[in-house]
């Protein structure tokens, strides 16, 4: 059961980027026709990531498996336990919108929590920033996720195709 709802570590951030890029169009969508309906598959894709990373995401499955190794060229591994937390972020966010948008009636909500979607999914797929990794990396500083969570976000000389200042290549 414990592989079941395991994370990928390292993650191929050029998957990440394309699940991110689907996100910010099915956001986009769903603000620019008012079909918050949308809200229940994005906020079950982040739930199910977050959980198990690709394993119960059709969306994870589709980049994981088929877009990033055919179109998207080489792996870029990059930590996974910024990315679960970007992942978590996201299904709060985006359950909590679907519950106010559907259930409680709160339209103008949900569309703040979809237009935070935009953006933030935004970042991340076309300028590759994760603002829920820099959050993690934050909260890493200041001591609220202990050291041993992510190993290689505490020695970024430990990364594949990082070279320590003065070693050779």
């Amino acid at each position: 059961m414990g592989q079941v709802f395991s994370f990928p570590n390292p993650v191929n951030e050029k998957a990440a980027r394309f699940v991110a890029f689907v996100v910010m169009v099915a956001a986009i969508v769903a603000l620019a026709t008012g079909w918050q309906w949308l809200l229940v598959p994005i906020a079950y894709g982040f739930v199910a990531r977050a959980a198990a990373g690709p394993t119960f995401s059709p969306l994870g499955r589709l980049a994981m498996d088929v877009v990033a190794p055919r179109s998207l060229g080489e792996k870029r591994p990059t930590p996974g336990p910024p990315k679960r937390f970007a992942q978590a972020i996201g299904a709060v966010v985006t359950t909590a919108a679907a519950v106010g948008g559907l259930a409680l009636g709160w339209t103008a909500f949900a569309n703040v929590c979809l237009g935070l979607m935009v953006v933030f999914a935004g970042l991340e797929s076309l300028a590759g920033i994760c603002v829920g990794c820099k959050a993690f990396a934050v909260l890493m500083r200041m001591g609220v996720i202990p050291p041993e969570t992510c190993e290689a976000c505490n020695d970024i000389w430990s990364r594949p195709g990082v070279t320590r200042p003065g070693a050779s290549a």
